[in-house]
């Protein structure tokens, strides 16, 4: 089973709210994971983001790949925790 870190989204349409979260590769983008990592708001001033580094450090040591974009957001964000 290959894990990645990737974003779900939820919300309604226009107001997109995401829950960063492990799941397997092949499981749909918004269906069954593994463990929640984390949300993040796009649209509040400033982005609103919740991260547990924690549980991050652990999923990139067992393996699991994050997405283009939630590395962006650990490389922004975890940073500064």
């Amino acid at each position: 089973m290959a894990v990645r870190i990737r974003l779900a989204r939820h919300g309604t349409t226009n107001r997109p709210f995401y829950r960063i979260v492990a799941a397997d590769s092949s499981s749909p983008r918004d269906g069954r994971f593994i463990e929640l990592l984390g949300t993040y708001d796009p649209l509040t001033e400033p982005e609103k983001v919740t991260l547990k580094p924690e549980r991050i450090k652990y999923w990139l040591s067992v393996g699991a790949k994050a997405s283009d974009t939630t590395n962006s957001i650990f490389k922004k964000y975890m940073s500064a925790e």
